[in-house]
């Protein structure tokens, strides 16, 4: 028996298999970091899953999932094209514009923050606005990031304050007719254009602010805060539904359940539950 003769059967790498190795990782690399910024980077999690089926679904003979998966994926590339015709087109403008020099440069992280203190700032400046009728519109990301509606703006990437976010509302503000992007603990823009929701169920009370507002939360996974310019009222939108008579120690409550993780403790006294099964059986011992 020859030992060697499964090596004959190796197939040989070269330098330009590595070369072509290294320049699709490349772009790889950069098309993620394309659509992490904006409501595509869902959408590409939930083809990464459909290409992971369809080949799956076909080898366990499953014959009428993959019939579905795979005229689904025929009809979603046209659909993908439609639906995400401005980021593709925003691609194809950041690949002209191009530098050589960019690819040794790393990007910047926004570093470790206290949401409770975003959660504060956003409170007291809603609370201040709501007592002098200042209409607001403040958009907090989630998981979904925003890139392409804080395009619409004037980038700020400032560290998010109650004064900063009362200024930029202020009724003679050039940036108070439009809508903040929060991110974290920074302010990433101001005065942007947000999609107008087309349900038509919602209350006439409510303006185009709020209608904004909702827009916004029924197409991508934020928190929006709604402060009445006519009324001074704070409303809270999440996934289409509008939430109203909100004070700033309420609201605070709301974006700490909405924002910060909760965890398995009991807020009487911060036990756990394993905790508070162990002081009562040790109680009725």
């Amino acid at each position: 028996m020859n030992f060697f003769q499964p090596l004959k059967n190796l197939v040989y790498i070269g330098w330009m298999d590595i070369i072509d190795v290294i320049i699709v990782t490349y772009l790889l690399y950069k098309v993620i970091g394309l659509v992490r910024e904006t409501r595509a980077q869902q959408v590409l999690k939930g083809i990464v899953i459909l290409l992971v089926l369809t080949p799956l679904s076909e080898w366990l003979q499953l014959d009428a999932l993959n019939y579905i998966l795979v005229n689904v994926m025929q009809i979603g590339i046209i659909a993908l094209i439609i639906v995400f015709q401005p980021e593709l087109r925003r691609v194809l403008e950041k690949m002209g514009r191009f530098n050589v020099s960019s690819i040794f440069k790393s990007e910047q992280g926004t570093g470790s923050f206290d949401m409770d203190e975003t959660i504060d700032s956003i409170a007291t400046s809603a609370g201040n606005m709501s007592f002098s009728k200042t209409g607001a519109l403040i958009v907090i990301e989630k998981e979904t990031k925003l890139g392409e509606i804080a395009g619409t703006g004037t980038m700020l990437d400032a560290v998010i304050s109650s004064q900063l976010v009362e200024n930029i509302f202020f009724h003679n503000s050039p940036l108070h007719d439009g809508a903040v992007i929060i991110r974290k603990n920074r302010v990433v823009a101001a005065g942007c254009y947000l999609p107008l929701t087309e349900n038509n169920t919602i209350g006439k009370h409510f303006g185009t602010r709020h209608r904004a507002g909702i827009g916004i939360s029924e197409t991508a996974d934020c928190v929006v805060v709604i402060v009445s310019e006519e009324t001074g009222n704070i409303s809270v939108a999440m996934s289409g539904v509008i939430e109203s008579n909100f004070t700033p120690d309420s609201l605070k409550k709301k974006l700490a359940q909405v924002l910060i993780p909760q965890k398995p403790q009991d807020r009487e006294g911060g036990k756990t539950i394993v905790k508070r099964v162990k002081d009562k059986w040790k109680k009725e011992k």
